[in-house]
Parts: C-alpha cells; sequence; structure tokens
C-alpha cells in the first residue's frame, strides 16, 4: 500500500517552452536507463531478497524511483505545455514525437525507442540483482551528467541535479547493504547453504572465491558443518595473502 503525498520531492517551475530540452530530458522517463525501469525493477527485485533489509531497501528506493518519474513527467510537461506551431517545427526532433503523442508525455528514450521491460532484468539470484542495481544507478547518473552538459536553463538544471544526486545516494546505499549483509552469514549458512555464497563473495577477491566455489559445493554434501566453517575461514586467509 502506497500513501500519496500530493506534492514533488523537489520543487519544479520552468518558466520558458524548450521542446529541444524536453526531447533528451524524456529518456529519463522512459528510456532504458530511466527512472520507470528503475522503479519497475527495484520492486520486483525485492520478493527474491533474503533479509527483510534488503527487501525494505529496494521498496524504499523503488518507491522513491516512482516519485523521480513524476519530477520528469513534470518537467517534460512544462517544457511543453504551451509550445507554438513554429516552435514545433524549428525542432525537428521534438516534431517527430508529436506527431504521434502531440505534448503528452510517453516512455520513450530520446533517440525514440519506446520503453521496454528487456531494458531492465529480475533474475532471483541476490548477487546478480544488487550488482545489477549498483551499474544501474551508474547508469543513471551518467544520463543526468549528459543532460546537464546540453540545457542551460536553471529552472531545469536544478532538478536535474537534484535528481543526479540521488542516484548516487541510491548507489551508495545498495553498496552499504552489500557489505552490511555479509556480517549476516552465519546466521543464514545453517539453514540455506546457498545462501552462504551471496554473502561470501561480497568482501573478498570475486574471482579468487569463484576458482573455490567448485569445491566449496562438493563439501557442502560431503563434510560436517565444522569442517564447512574453517573452509570459509580458509577462502578468507588465502584470499588476503595470495589474492
Amino acid at each position: 500500500m502506497f500513501n500519496y503525498i500530493k506534492k514533488l520531492q523537489y520543487p519544479i517551475n520552468i518558466k520558458h517552452c524548450d521542446p529541444k530540452a524536453a526531447s533528451l530530458i524524456i529518456s529519463q522517463y522512459g528510456g532504458p536507463d530511466g527512472e520507470l525501469g528503475a522503479s519497475l525493477r527495484y520492486l520486483s527485485q525485492r520478493y527474491s531478497m533474503p533479509l527483510p533489509e534488503l527487501k525494505g531497501l529496494l521498496t524504499d528506493i523503488g518507491t522513491e524511483e516512482l516519485g523521480h518519474l513524476e519530477m520528469i513527467g513534470t518537467i517534460v510537461h512544462q517544457l511543453t505545455k504551451n509550445l507554438s506551431e513554429k516552435e514545433i517545427e524549428e525542432n525537428p526532433g521534438f516534431a517527430a514525437y508529436f506527431v504521434d503523442h502531440t505534448t503528452g508525455v510517453y516512455p520513450t528514450a530520446a533517440s525514440g525507442f519506446p520503453w521496454s521491460a528487456a531494458s531492465i532484468q529480475s533474475t532471483g539470484d541476490p548477487i546478480a540483482d544488487l550488482n545489477e542495481n549498483l551499474a544501474a544507478e551508474q547508469k543513471a547518473r551518467k544520463t543526468y551528467d549528459n543532460i546537464l552538459r546540453l540545457v542551460d536553463d536553471p529552472d531545469v538544471i536544478e532538478p536535474i541535479k537534484f535528481l543526479r544526486e540521488r542516484e548516487i545516494v541510491h548507489y551508495q546505499r545498495f553498496g552499504d547493504t552489500m557489505r552490511q549483509s555479509c556480517k549476516q552469514s552465519v546466521d543464514f549458512w545453517s539453514r540455506d547453504c546457498s545462501l552462504l555464497r551471496f554473502y561470501l563473495y561480497i568482501p573478498y577477491n570475486v574471482d579468487f572465491i569463484a576458482c573455490c566455489i567448485d569445491f566449496f559445493n562438493y563439501c557442502v554434501c560431503k563434510f560436517s558443518f565444522s569442517f564447512k566453517r574453517q573452509f570459509i575461514k580458509f577462502i578468507k586467509v588465502a584470499n588476503y595473502f595470495f589474492v
């Protein structure tokens, strides 16, 4: 259940129309690294996360991304709502959009490709999903960087800078959560051996751990819990000294 607050996360009050800027910023509404994809990615991934803290984080960030989607939609709307026919004709990049959608807000990339679920992933694997989320936040930050290089209206720049900053915060929160999750390894080891791989990967060199994982999977079925615990210590020590 969501509680909707009838205000934007950051105020937007754009005074001048700019169809060229709108045709660029729309990419963060429905582009491959945009806010629509981010919100659906996180709100879908949360169901398969093994820890309540991870479910909560993905719910929080996914919900905030919906608010960012609303901000981008508002920016595009305010940039185009009072366009003259001449302004549309002088901006062929927006004119093609206008033919299909007039000044409606439609989820598409700046390149013209409509939003597709193929741009997001929900694997059910915590390692894969959390690392994808780290990359996704950086790709969104990159897109906002590119937008800031191409727009010059302060009324547009300030909310875009705010959104860029939030991508960095989300990246940091995902990184912090991955490190904190490592501390839960002992709690989850005795319940589900497969989760150990998730927690063990994070603080140590991935390539080295990957070399050990086949032997570890063999040990799961063949040896006692005491041996498995010693094997974990061996990996940590060997990784520290030899990798």
